[in-house]
């Protein structure tokens, strides 16, 4: 048995313009604050230590209303914009059709990963999908990754597994938990530790197969 555990926001889809735009509505709505730009944000997300409610929002930890009204708002807003990288879903496909199995593993609540990856058509592919929210502690540890390796009765004697992700939590996650990791250059970080360096979704058929 083969498993290929997926990152999703930078490594399966952009989703950089929602989350600016949800995260904006609550800076002005709650703090009269200006917008913050796709940029800054994304490479917040992706510090490996970060105090994001303090990039964010100006306070050192996240207020209950902030994060009702961010979940609130971007329930709606998480499906306007984003799209699949090029290559990803015929990549997928591939694996698939070669007996490969595919789960995701997010930093992000998981309704929204199931929500996004259903929108674009792509969820069905997946055996499981799996959020912060679902575990105790998100990546880089690597309780996501475990959990996904339960499902399928992964033995490491037996079976391979890699996770595919855009940043350094990713890689991290991966080298925990014991199994290959491979870096996706067309996300949101262009570079990172890794085992195998990504530059396009098909390379991952050569490595795998």
């Amino acid at each position: 048995m083969k498993v290929v555990i997926f990152d999703m926001d930078g490594t399966l889809l952009d989703s950089q313009k929602d989350i600016t735009i949800s995260i904006n509505y609550v800076r002005a709505l709650n703090y009269n604050l200006p917008p913050l730009s796709e940029k800054f944000i994304v490479e917040a997300i992706n510090m490996e230590v970060r105090n994001l409610p303090k990039l964010f929002y100006g306070t050192d930890i996240y207020h209950d209303s902030d994060r009702d009204i961010f979940e609130a708002h971007y329930e709606k807003q998480c499906i306007q914009n984003p799209y699949l990288y090029d290559g990803i879903k015929e990549t997928l496909h591939e694996l698939l059709a070669c007996g490969i199995k595919l789960s995701v593993a997010t930093n992000a609540p998981t309704k929204f990963a199931q929500r996004m990856l259903g929108h674009l058509e792509v969820a069905h592919l997946f055996d499981v999908i799996i959020g912060a929210d679902k575990v105790k502690a998100s990546k880089p540890d690597p309780q996501m990754l475990n959990e996904i390796l339960n499902h399928y009765g992964f033995d490491r004697d037996r079976h391979n597994a890699w996770m595919v992700g855009d940043n350094s939590k990713d890689m991290l996650s991966a080298k925990s938990a014991g199994i290959g990791s491979m870096f996706a250059t067309w996300g949101f970080s262009p570079s990172g530790e890794h085992d195998v360096l990504l530059h396009m979704p098909k390379e991952i058929l050569d490595i795998v197969l």
